[in-house]
């Protein structure tokens, strides 16, 4: 066997076992469910409040637990503000002044037509019930009744809606010398502005600390559960990232403090603290600069996540006012959205984007592929632009890799020879190549590397092509509506020229019954292969043969838009091997390879 096919063998090989490990550790995720905000009887908590965060550490005595008894009913009954801006839609409720019915106008659950639009957060009573609150919490001293908490009604100050320059004013009088005030204001992407106020017309002092939370009713419905995706809490402090899992929060240790398993970090100058699903996020974001404290916290009895960012005690003296700015963001992790808010003082929210272990490839290539989708406006073909750009990229290093194995082919006539007259003394043959090699300059490893430096490319573009929302439901052309997903068509439906649904993803129809996408890919390693003849070795023959077969139905249920790339990789990779072998004077028999093929296979079968 000439060293030419075991390079070829081994890169194959390896390329094979790396895919199969990954399919095996991270199969393909189930697909999208459709997020169902029906209250129901069955999963709806008996006790619908959040806990009242406990003040922070600088106060002398620990207060009241204030957490309400308000059950889904009175959450229900409750008067609300309509939110209208072009992205969002809600209301929030004046119980509590909860924000707890948001939905995002421009993406819906599926792409059936008339499919309802996503829920963010719903109310107390609904399924995955999500919420965000803000309050005050006393310190020594101050009556926990005297500040406001989850079952406080307010009452509106000012502002008919919340709107895109039109924020509202909630007010609420102690009536024992404080007054209240919440203003509320939003921006035409996904960020609200809350400013809590207090004005003390009392005579004694008053300590207090503001805080925001974030509460969700257990886990979410829609949990993915993969691997290669986090999904629970997500929080940024003085430049530390920090993920949490949904199943990691319950293994917390009871915090006496917190009454409930927790754990705090205490942020000196900037950091913010949410939840993050598979393509959406609530996140709270106190003020650049400020020093704050990070809760998380599960409440067991009532299965009650929370996050929370709870601010330093305030001391307001008679006749004087306390207020903090606060923001939320509440909305679809859009890397232009996100970036737009970094870039405006929000240290690190970039990254509340899982980008994984390999940042450092995800982020360019994602950058990439989103410039290229604002210019062709369709990211299908943004994809084939990204694959030529990263050709261009390692072309170099092909071109070194593509003239070596011309050069092997031209020494094959010599090599022959060397294992003529080594006959079985391998030793003497090993020592004969690697002096003819030394003497040519022929690297005969050299055609490995270009193979293997696409596969961390491969694993960086699925994570892109599966995180990041853009990528959501992105169409291509005819069928291909949705590159995140597998391949719709197949043979059952003559590749999408039928109105029939294709199998189950994941499913054993799904994999027999192959769509289009997987069967060219198939072809493409097919041919990339026929510009070689095929090794004498009848074991090297079969797992040629067989290769480009095995990753065609193992890829198969992948996103579509991986499929793609990895098509047009094929396609370019032979378009380079093919121009590059005639520049060095050896002229691929490319319809021979073919022709013998098949001889071979004719043969084989009449046995």
């Amino acid at each position: 066997m000439d060293d030419q096919n075991k390079n070829l063998i081994l890169a194959t090989a390896l390329s094979f076992i790396v895919i199969l490990v990954w399919f095996v550790l991270f199969p393909p995720p189930e697909p999208d469910t459709a997020l169902d905000a029906t209250p129901s009887a069955a999963t709806t908590p008996v006790d619908g409040t959040a806990a009242v965060p406990s003040a922070p550490a600088d106060t002398l005595t620990q207060p009241a637990d204030t957490t309400g008894t308000a059950d889904a009913s009175a959450a229900a009954d409750a008067p609300r503000v309509d939110i209208q801006t072009p992205r969002l839609s809600g209301s929030i409720s004046l119980l509590g002044g909860r924000i707890d019915d948001l939905t995002l106008n421009d993406y819906r659950q599926s792409l059936d037509q008339g499919a309802p639009v996503v829920t963010l957060m719903s109310p107390v009573g609904s399924v995955d019930a999500h919420y965000a609150l803000y309050g005050w919490a006393p310190a020594a001293g101050v009556d926990p009744a005297s500040v406001p908490g989850p079952n406080t009604e307010w009452q509106v100050a000012s502002g008919d809606a919340l709107s895109v320059g039109s924020p509202i004013r909630l007010e609420w009088d102690n009536g024992v010398g404080q007054t209240f005030a919440r203003d509320i204001a939003i921006d035409d992407e996904y960020m609200f502005t809350i400013t809590q106020s207090v004005t003390n017309n009392g005579s004694a002092n008053v300590s207090m600390a503001p805080y925001g939370l974030i509460a969700r009713h257990g886990e979410p419905e829609d949990l993915k559960n993969f691997f290669i995706l986090h999904e629970g809490v997500v929080a940024m402090a003085d430049g530390e990232l920090s993920e949490v899992d949904w199943s990691d929060i319950p293994d917390y240790e009871i915090d006496p403090r917190q009454g409930a398993r927790a754990e705090t970090i205490a942020v000196e100058q900037n950091g913010w603290i949410g939840f993050t699903d598979h393509y959406w996020m609530s996140t709270l974001i106190p003020a650049p600069g400020s020093a704050f404290r990070q809760v998380i916290k599960y409440d067991e009895r009532r299965d009650i996540y929370q996050t929370e960012a709870v601010l330093p005690t305030r001391q307001i003296t008679p006749g004087a006012t306390a207020s903090v700015t606060t923001q939320l963001f509440a909305g679809a992790k859009e890397w232009d959205a996100i970036r737009t808010y970094q870039n405006a003082g929000v240290e690190g929210f970039i990254d509340s984007i899982d980008w994984g272990w390999f940042f450092f490839l995800t982020k360019p290539i994602f950058w990439l592929l989103h410039e290229m989708n604002l210019i062709i406006g369709n990211m299908g073909w943004a994809i084939i632009g990204l694959t030529l750009v990263i050709k261009a990229i390692l072309f170099p290093l092909a071109y070194k890799s593509y003239v070596s194995m011309a050069k092997m082919k031209e020494l094959q006539p010599q090599m022959e020879k060397l294992k003529e007259a080594a006959g079985d003394d391998r030793q003497k043959m090993q020592q004969g190549m690697m002096e003819l090699y030394k003497k040519e300059k022929v690297n005969p490893a050299a055609g490995c590397l270009p193979i293997l430096l696409q596969i961390p490319i491969f694993f960086s573009l699925y994570k892109v092509i599966f995180v990041t929302i853009e990528l959501r439901h992105a169409p291509f052309f005819g069928p291909f509506r949705d590159l995140s997903a597998p391949d719709p068509t197949t043979i059952l439906n003559l590749f999408g020229l039928l109105p029939i649904g294709a199998p189950e993803p994941n499913s054993i129809m799904a994999l027999i019954f192959i769509g289009i996408l997987p069967l060219l890919l198939g072809i493409s390693m097919w041919m990339q292969q026929k510009l070689n003849p095929a090794p004498t070795d009848p074991t090297q023959q079969m797992i040629f043969a067989w290769m480009p077969w095995i990753f065609m139905f193992m890829l198969g249920s992948f996103a579509s838009g991986l499929v793609v790339y990895w098509i047009a990789n094929n396609t370019i990779t032979f378009t380079q091997q093919y121009l590059i072998m005639r520049s060095q004077g050896y002229k691929p028999d490319l319809l021979g390879n073919i022709k013998s093929s098949f001889k071979k296979r004719t043969k084989s079968d009449s046995k």
